[in-house]
């Protein structure tokens, strides 16, 4: 185009407008027009205005040589653009170049330069006809795409996570190495010519595909996406996919793009925390929590197809000796023995489960009759009996068994496993070595039962309870936080009567509701009485029955006995067992937020034992988790106890409740629930249950006086 504009420049036949015409598209023509004569210097014979704007130099500067076009070419360049130049001169061909300049304000700026050679009849080129325009802009626009595009391979190619790019039916369109190493692929080539099947070659569920297609098409995306998918040896792994739907203009998907992270060994550790949460460590077996579901199962399956369950408490005869004469290293590889002789009798419907130490539980399900049953625990007690081979020790043990069955003994798993619990001690009774199935004797004649119900009665009627307070002591400081309030018989002929004695019986007939209400009353009014002494305001805690939740007036009946006595209810706390709060999970909440409206502490005793789901847990109103005893007590020395209490703590902390540890007896116990961040505890250790004044001086007035 150059050469063509110069040459309607020189030609006298110019058409209507003529020079003015050719001046004013030169002037506009952004960039320099030039042509000069092929010698060392690229002498110039004509120069468009536009070199003022490309350049800073002016045409005069070009035209009487005070500059030379030649040498504003950056220093760098100048040998590449010379012998661009002359290559194409040599075969006679265009030339088009890209390079630097240095203007004269002594700025860098690249330029594009478009030219040919002027030949004459001879065929020797004489000049060299072209323009040169600034491509600075379009230059660093595609040196940053450039730079863009470097980065983002870079990141593709070296990122720790799996990319790529995938179609819904034709496989994969890109993947990075991190993916192709991740499915045991050589390379991403690899990969992608051999898996062409997403659906079938890769996912080891089909359905986990058909899911994510679905979503996809839902949603245009998946966030943590999990499945499991086989590796090219065949190796099964767990993945975590973030991916979203890229769609044209119209819709249609065309492509998946995103990542995938391995997590496999993630899933492995969770499998291991939930074996572990609901598995006994030392034999494998499930542990209480498990078999208190397992049996709640077995009940619902029972009631459902019309047939009975039974459940077998098994004590080993004599463990105690074992374990003190040969150590608990050689008891702990018997309990092993015993398990697996256990599982071995059982079908694969059947539970085995340890309850602790020597005790373990069977929950037999599906039972025909009883003849089934005593069958089946015939197996079990020739089983334990054989001889078993220990570390060289050939060991014999024998094991007693008590059975309860659903539904003649108990319809919910509390009692029958208590049930069943009162006829093994029976057949221990009975001479060890066999089994006895529940009477209802065991537990308490019925003359029994009736003389004990009706001194109770005549115990309310004639106000023979008392109340004792044990002390809650800070963890952290030592210092008095709280006192529970526990109620004690004062039976005319049998003296102090401890409440496991009487409340479950109190319970069954009802008179709970009284007692509970007297007890609430008494701590109230006590309470106060060591405040208007000029003593330590502190919590009592005060424990709700079962029935006393359950009933329609129990706020009232605490609203009631905080306005009669004057007690902040700040200085009451409400202690509900957490199997009470698991039996009518919706009309707990909301009396449990009525009771909190009202002030009051709220704490859930034997925490633990009730098989909760943390999804109830979070949304009680709730101030303190108790942990129940039976965990507290081997701590120490049981690693299941220990981690469930270690679990509980940091659950409870989590939810920003207070922990209080009960039953702690052992410094080791202390020390262990310091260590671990428990935030109260009560028990002998600290303080045994005291009279109303020997607490008030024992502890009330020994704190004001420190």
């Amino acid at each position: 185009m150059s050469h063509v504009a110069i040459a309607l420049f020189a030609r006298p036949e110019c058409p209507v407008g003529g020079p003015a015409m050719l001046n004013d598209l030169l002037a506009h023509f952004e960039g320099m027009i030039y042509r000069c004569r092929v010698d060392y210097a690229w002498s110039i014979e004509f120069v468009s205005a536009g070199c003022k704007t490309l350049t800073g130099h002016d045409v005069d500067a070009f035209m009487d040589g005070t500059v030379h076009f030649g040498e504003l070419v950056h220093p760098d360049d100048r040998a590449m653009v010379r012998n661009a130049i002359y290559r194409a001169l040599q075969y006679n061909r265009r030339y088009s170049i890209e390079y630097r300049i240095v203007r004269a304000d002594g700025t860098e700026r690249w330029v594009w330069e478009h030219g040919t050679g002027i030949r004459h009849a001879g065929g020797v080129c004489i000049a060299l006809e072209g323009f040169v325009q600034d491509i600075t802009q379009r230059h660093e626009a595609e040196q940053a795409l450039h730079e863009a595009e470097r980065r983002y391979r870079s990141i593709f190619e070296n990122a720790v996570e799996g990319i790529f790019q995938s179609t819904p039916d034709k496989g994969y369109l890109a993947v990075n190495p991190a993916l192709a190493r991740m499915y045991g692929y050589d390379s991403p080539l690899q990969m992608i010519e051999t898996l062409r099947d997403i659906d079938h070659q890769l996912y080891a569920d089909p359905g986990r595909r058909a899911e994510f297609l679905r979503l996809m098409s839902e949603n245009g995306q998946v966030i943590n996406f999990e499945s499991q998918v086989r590796q090219r040896n065949g190796n099964v792994i767990w993945i975590s996919e973030n991916a979203r739907a890229v769609r044209e203009a119209g819709g249609r998907i065309l492509f998946y793009e995103g990542t995938v992270v391995e997590i496999t060994e993630r899933k492995v550790y969770e499998a291991r925390i939930r074996h572990q949460a609901t598995h006994d460590a030392l034999t494998g077996l499930p542990n209480r929590n498990l078999l208190s579901d397992r049996l709640e199962q077995a009940i619902r399956q029972s009631q459902r197809n019309g047939d009975i369950a039974a459940v077998a408490f098994i004590d080993l005869d004599h463990f105690k000796f074992i374990n003190d004469s040969l150590g608990h290293p050689i008891g702990d590889e018997l309990l092993k023995v015993v398990a697996a002789r256990l599982k071995s009798c059982m079908r694969a419907t059947d539970t085995v489960a340890r309850q602790g130490g020597d005790e373990f539980v069977i929950v037999l399900s599906h039972q025909k009759n009883l003849e089934a049953v005593t069958d089946t625990i015939r197996r079990i007690i020739t089983a334990v009996a054989e001889p078993s081979q220990v570390n060289e020790l050939a060991l014999h043990i024998t094991c007693s068994i008590g059975i309860s069955v659903f539904p003649s003994d108990g319809h919910d798993a509390e009692t029958l496993l208590r049930n069943a619990d009162s006829a093994m001690y029976k057949a221990k009774e009975l001479g060890r070595n066999n089994f006895e199935y529940f009477a209802a004797e065991m537990s308490m004649h019925a003359t029994q039962r009736l003389e004990l119900l009706t001194s109770l009665r005549r115990a309310v009627a004639n106000d023979e309870f008392v109340l004792q307070y044990q002390p809650k002591i800070h963890l952290a400081t030592g210092e008095l936080v709280g006192a529970e309030a526990l109620i004690r018989w004062c039976h005319p002929a049998r003296g102090m009567v401890p409440p496991n004695a009487f409340i479950p019986i109190a319970e069954e007939s009802g008179l709970i509701i009284d007692i509970g209400a007297w007890v609430l009353r008494t701590a109230c009014a006590q309470n106060i009485a060591w405040q208007k002494a000029g003593l330590a305001p502190i919590p009592i805690s005060v424990n709700l029955s079962p029935r006393q939740l359950m009933r329609e007036d129990i706020v009232d009946l605490v609203a009631g006995v905080l306005q009669e006595s004057g007690l902040a209810p700040y200085y009451l706390e409400l202690e509900i067992t957490e199997t009470v709060v698991m039996r009518d999970v919706d009309k707990s909440l909301v009396i449990l937020k009525k009771l909190k409206e009202l002030g009051v502490k709220i704490s859930i005793d034997d925490f633990g034992t009730g098989y909760s789901s943390l999804n109830y847990l979070k949304q009680f109103p709730v101030d303190t988790l108790k942990i129940d005893r039976s965990f507290v007590s081997d701590i120490v020395t049981d690693q299941d106890d220990a981690a469930i209490v270690k679990a509980v703590i940091s659950l409870a902390h989590i939810l920003n409740l207070r922990v209080v540890a009960e039953g702690v007896e052992a410094e080791a116990q202390h020390r262990f629930l310091l260590e671990n961040g428990c935030d109260e505890v009560q028990g002998y250790h600290f303080g045994k249950p005291m009279s109303f004044d020997g607490f008030a001086e024992a502890w009330l007035k020994a704190g004001e006086g420190s």
